[in-house]
This record gives C-alpha cells, sequence and structure tokens, in this order.
C-alpha cells in the first residue's frame, strides 16, 4: 500500500519513523512519502519537505511567514494527488495538517490521524472538523481518549511510542561520571525551534551561573546549526551536546525543559526536571486566555497534579529557577516525590508496543474498506 505521512516537527519524525518501521515489516509492498526528517528517512521514507522548513511558532510567525505556508499547502495539495495514496496519516502539526485532512476527505482520500493536536487544551471547536474529516484518532495520552469519546469520534489508544523510543535506545555504562561525584551535570533542553531557543537559553544559562561544581549541557536539536547556539551562549562554558537527548539525559541529574516532548522523555529517564517555557508575547496572551488546561507539560496534565514545577512567562527567572535547582540536586523530598511521580507515569502510558500496536490497526482499517 501507498502512505503518505506528514510531521511538522522533530517529536512527530521521530514517532512517524518509529510507525513506518513496524508498517514496513507488516506490510511488504509499503511505499512511504512523507514530510519530515532523518527517523522518517531512515525507516524509507521518501522526504518530500524536511520538517526545520515548516517550523512556524506563535501567532506572529504565522502571520509573517503566511505566505510560504500558504506555498506548501497548495504544494502538499498537488503532490498528494499525484502520489495517489491509499491513506493519509497526519502527526500533530494541526495547523496546517487539518487543512490537508479536509483536501484529503474531500478527494476520497483515507485519513488516519496519529498523535492528537492538542485541542483538549484550546480550540476545542476542531474537534466538529475531526469528526468530519478524520476517519480514525489514534492517541497517544490516555485522557484524549476520553476526550473525543465524550464527541462521538472514532478513537484508538495505542499507547505511547516515545516507550517504543526509549526501548531502542542503548544504555551504557557512564563510567566517567560516579554517583557521588561532587560534580553534577545539568542538562538544559531549551526547545527545538530558533524562536523559543533564543527567548529561553540565556535565561536557563544565568541561571547556572552561580553554581559550582555543575557541568551544563545544551541539548542541540538536530535542525539548528551550531553556529546559531554559538551566538547566544558567548563565553559560557556550557558544553554543546550533539549525540542525542537519550544520550545526554542517560548521564544527567538534573535538567531544565522547555515544554513539550522533552519533557516526557525527561521523566521517562528518571532525570528530575524543572518546566521553563516563554513565548512571545502576542501568542502568550492569546493562549492565556483561551488555553483550557490546568498545566502545560505532558508529565502534569496526565497525571493531573504538579508533579514537576512549571515556570512560565514572567515566572521563568534565574531567582525562581535557583531554588528548585538546588533541592534537585540533592537528596530532597521534592526530588523523591518526582521520582515516585515518574514511576506512576510510565503506568498510565501502556507500556512498549505502542507503534506496533497503531501500524496493526491502521493496516487492519485499510484493509477492511
Amino acid at each position: 500500500m501507498k502512505y503518505y505521512i506528514i510531521a511538522g516537527e522533530a517529536s512527530g519524525d521521530l514517532h512517524g519513523g518509529n510507525l513506518i518501521h513496524e508498517l514496513n515489516k507488516l506490510d511488504e509492498q509499503a511505499l512511504v512519502r512523507a514530510w519530515g526528517g532523518e527517523h522518517m528517512e531512515q525507516e524509507g521514507a521518501q522526504i518530500v519537505k524536511h520538517y526545520r522548513d515548516l517550523a512556524f511558532m506563535g501567532f506572529t510567525e504565522v502571520i509573517l511567514n503566511i505566505k510560504t505556508i500558504l506555498r506548501n499547502i497548495s504544494f502538499c495539495k498537488r503532490d498528494i494527488l499525484e502520489f495517489k495514496p491509499d491513506v493519509l496519516i497526519l502527526i500533530d502539526y494541526p495547523g496546517f495538517n487539518l487543512r490537508i485532512a479536509q483536501f484529503a476527505h474531500e478527494a476520497g482520500i483515507k485519513v488516519f490521524y496519529y498523535i492528537s493536536p492538542q485541542i483538549w487544551a484550546w480550540k476545542q471547536n476542531r474537534v466538529f472538523q475531526i469528526k468530519k474529516v478524520v476517519d480514525r484518532m489514534f492517541v497517544i495520552l490516555p485522557f484524549e481518549q476520553e476526550f473525543y469519546k465524550n464527541f462521538d469520534v472514532e478513537v484508538s489508544f495505542p499507547g505511547h511510542p516515545l516507550l517504543d523510543a526509549l526501548a531502542k535506545f542503548s544504555f551504557k555504562e557512564d563510567t566517567s561520571h560516579d554517583k557521588e561525584n561532587t560534580i553534577k551535570r545539568v542538562t538544559l533542553l531549551p526547545g527545538s525551534r530558533k524562536q523559543e531557543i533564543k527567548r529561553i537559553l540565556p535565561t536557563m544559562l544565568a541561571s547556572l551561573e552561580g553554581f559550582k561544581d555543575v557541568e551544563v549541557n545544551i541539548g542541540v536539536a538536530p535542525a539548528i546549526p551550531l553556529e546559531f547556539y554559538k551566538s547566544i551562549i558567548g563565553n559560557s562554558k556550557a558544553n554543546l551536546f550533539t549525540q542525542g537527548t537519550y544520550e545526554l539525559l542517560s548521564r544527567s541529574d538534573a535538567a531544565l525543559v522547555t515544554s513539550g516532548t522533552a519533557t516526557l522523555e525527561t521523566a521517562l529517564m528518571s532525570v528530575p526536571q524543572i518546566v521553563c517555557y516563554k513565548g512571545g508575547l502576542i501568542s502568550y496572551l492569546l493562549a492565556k486566555r483561551f488555553i483550557k488546561v490546568k498545566y502545560i507539560s505532558l508529565v502534569n496534565l496526565i497525571l493531573d497534579k504538579e508533579a514537576v514545577p512549571e515556570l512560565i512567562q514572567g515566572e521563568m527567572r534565574s531567582e525562581q529557577i535557583v531554588p528548585i535547582l538546588k533541592d534537585l540536586l540533592v537528596d530532597s523530598e521534592l526530588k523523591s516525590r518526582m521520582k515516585n511521580d515518574y514511576s506512576l507515569l510510565k503506568e498510565m502510558l501502556g507500556g512498549k508496543g505502542a507503534s506496533k500496536r497503531a501500524a496493526v490497526e491502521m493496516i487492519a482499517l485499510l484493509q477492511a474498506k
């Protein structure tokens, strides 16, 4: 069968790659054309556009790049018609993907949505559009299943694919860092887009200036040039780490993490963390007015409590970060409670095998037509 898959960011590329891996095992004739990145390409997908060319975040950035976005939408529609896929599989990225979903539905193409956009947080009215143009939702967060069922939307919960990605990661004993060593390693994960890195990384770095015996490592997003980070860190002694998020987290004592999939990855790697986020002023004010959830991190949303501290917008200041980070670098009550919450989180996410379960059901639905 022919699969057309669209992911608009790094996490979508990761999950898309795992899904393609399973589709290929189940369907020897699978032919995949995709918008994504290296993970999807490594699994045999023909990449039409890289997600780094699609990363426009927030109200202001979208307006400034509206012509490019419209050109991409137009090109995508033509490309789908030429490819003639058996199914269109959309991964998050709602502003773009919902437009393509409607087009594909009207063209008589089966539409699966793998990894729901966060419409439960805001823009809940999008659920009615999804109900009309998407044949099946595949959700990865336990509470999303109930949300869609409340609107009579066909929904499946195969589990969270991050557990598959972690299962493939080979943990190596870190002989260079004794846990009893006085040197502590703090990881900074400032996001995967230039706009958020530019806003968040300087504050993260400033928060570490007063710490002694601390090694600071910055996780480099795969689509962002090293020179961009170097222009921000200046004379800082922080290290730029390019070997992958899991490798970096596996050797970390604590982390400062920008809200997003990285907060969940950090939790699943059992690393104590502080969630930090600061957006553009207009985007933040709009989100504050319309957002319908109590938390911004996936960890807290799934657990439905503040298991990890969240410092958002004006709260994301060095004087707020420092005392919490000090607690996380010693055997504190906060650190112990966070580790216990992480264990519960892993149980709630359904165990490994999510990508395979999603692929099996997708193929069964396609064959049933």
